[in-house]
């Protein structure tokens, strides 16, 4: 039977991840609620899924990710949440899947002397491949492009062009390249999925503000339909 992790950036995400699950049991380690439970794919293969939300920052996504590896053993991690946006042609709502993840601040020369010995990371394009159908199917405006993580909160449109300018990057967040950076240790799979709530221009105490709830909804809902289709 294949497992596959979720990780997810908030508790009604996965409350709604948990509803769509057969066989729910809670299983709480490490300061994490993870939901573990079945779908049924749509080859009638029976997948276990295991669900918790993951954190806000580098550390808590890092940390999150090596709990689920190493107490699930997933074929496959799915982590999504929001980012702002550095590419002019993506707006709020649209949809980045992190084909390339870049650490802001990161001296990567000294980092990739350490397995996975490279200085970027990759969602795997199988799931790519699966979560663009899915979402070409959700009829939801998206692209595989190029994330950027970092513990710095990018707030302001100076900001925002510095790491336009520094990562090339689409969209820019505080988490994705740490997932994809342990996966990629523990040979695992990942896909990276940034819906865009911003463009990267918006003070922490305004953004807070927003009410990002209806995007769990339909975070909740691609990443089940991606996991059927496994």
């Amino acid at each position: 039977m294949k497992t596959v992790a979720i990780i997810g950036a908030m508790e009604e995400e996965v409350a709604l991840i948990a509803k769509s699950l057969d066989g729910v049991k809670h299983n709480k380690t490490a300061s994490l609620d993870i939901n573990v439970g079945t779908l049924t794919s749509k080859s009638g293969e029976q997948i276990t899924v295991a669900a918790t939300v993951g954190g806000m920052g580098l550390v808590n996504a890092a940390a999150t990710t090596q709990v689920l590896v190493d107490a699930y053993h997933p074929d496959a991690v799915i982590f999504s949440g929001i980012a702002g946006s550095l590419n002019k042609s993506m707006h709020i709502d649209d949809i980045v899947l992190g084909g390339t993840l870049r650490y802001l601040d990161s001296d990567m020369r000294m980092i990739a002397q350490w397995k996975p010995e490279t200085e970027e990371f990759h969602s795997d394009q199988h799931l790519l491949d699966v979560a663009s159908a899915a979402l070409d199917e959700m009829g939801i405006h998206h692209m595989t492009g190029v994330i950027a993580s970092g513990n710095n909160f990018i707030g302001t449109p100076e900001a925002a062009a510095v790491v336009a300018e520094k990562t090339h990057a689409d969209a820019v967040e505080m988490e994705g390249a740490a997932v994809a950076h342990v996966a990629a240790r523990n040979d695992v799979p990942v896909l990276v999925i940034r819906a865009l709530s911003d463009e990267a221009d918006t003070e922490y105490e305004q953004f807070k503000e927003f009410d990002i709830s209806e995007y769990a909804d339909t975070a909740a809902r691609l990443a089940v339909d991606i996991v059927t289709r496994l």
